[in-house]
């Protein structure tokens, strides 16, 4: 599996980390939610009901009550949307090239760490083989001599994991932050007055939306369109398996409707 399949976003603003950008829009959606269904509640308990006709008059229909405009009844009519923005972010072109490149920058360190894997394999199996006709401070010298390549392993498979990780979360906080303006201003030209995001398989925050709710793929090609970006040709096999840690969320599988 390469590195671009491998790499998990997430939501990254251009303010700060991308798993913190995400909570935020979550909060906020939430938010703005309560207060649409606050304001009609409001609008709903601020209309003053008709007074009850006088026993003389009762055979006359009562004036209609005349209603004062509040505040809340300039709220626009709700309009909303919902988008996978882990997918918006790692479905453009922009990120896909950037990651491609990174597992071009990182190959020579990973064929590094599989030539000393490698080695320690030989080495142990020949101390399996051979054991036997060793003597015993020859078996504890090519043991020590496995050891040490073990631990040489692991610190240079550590480093490269940890530089990798560092690299990656840069380039999605990146591209996050001009997703994310880029989907606000999306939202307001197409009139849309509230955009959630509904997560991916793990964190599904969305149970179901119409069809014509879901704006990812939009988004992704508007985004295309704006950075000129073109498809990244398919990256060879085996290519940038690196085996490091991948950002903390996986990426998201193609949106689909929300059920």
């Amino acid at each position: 599996m390469g590195i671009v399949e491998r790499v998990a976003v997430l939501m990254a603003s251009a303010q700060g980390n991308s798993k913190e950008h995400l909570i935020r829009m979550k909060r906020l959606s939430v938010f703005a939610l309560f207060v649409v269904f606050a304001s009609s509640i409001v609008v709903a308990a601020q209309t003053p009901a008709a007074p009850k006709p006088a026993a003389a008059a009762a055979q006359r229909p009562a004036a209609p009550a005349v209603q004062k405009p509040t505040a809340a009844a300039s709220i626009p009519t709700a309009k909303v949307a919902v988008i996978a923005f882990q997918a918006a972010v790692t479905q453009t072109n922009e990120f896909q090239r950037d990651a491609a490149d990174l597992a071009k920058k990182y190959d020579p360190r990973r064929l590094q760490i599989k030539a000393e894997s490698d080695e320690i394999d030989n080495l142990t199996k020949q101390l399996q083989t051979q054991g036997a006709q060793l003597s015993d401070a020859e078996r504890a010298n090519r043991a020590r001599v496995i050891d040490e390549k073990k631990k040489k392993l692991d610190r240079d498979t550590q480093d490269a994991q940890s530089d990798f990780q560092t690299d990656m979360q840069q380039i999605i906080n990146d591209v996050a932050g001009k997703v994310g303006a880029l989907m606000s201003d999306y939202a307001e030209k197409h009139g849309y007055t509230l955009v959630l995001d509904e997560g991916d398989q793990q964190t599904q925050t969305v149970l179901y939306a119409l069809p014509a709710m879901e704006i990812t793929k939009e988004v992704i090609e508007a985004y295309n369109t704006k950075s000129g970006v073109p498809a990244p040709a398919p990256q060879a096999p085996g290519q940038g398996d690196l085996d490091a840690p991948q950002p903390q969320l996986q990426p998201a599988p193609a949106p689909a409707p929300a059920h």
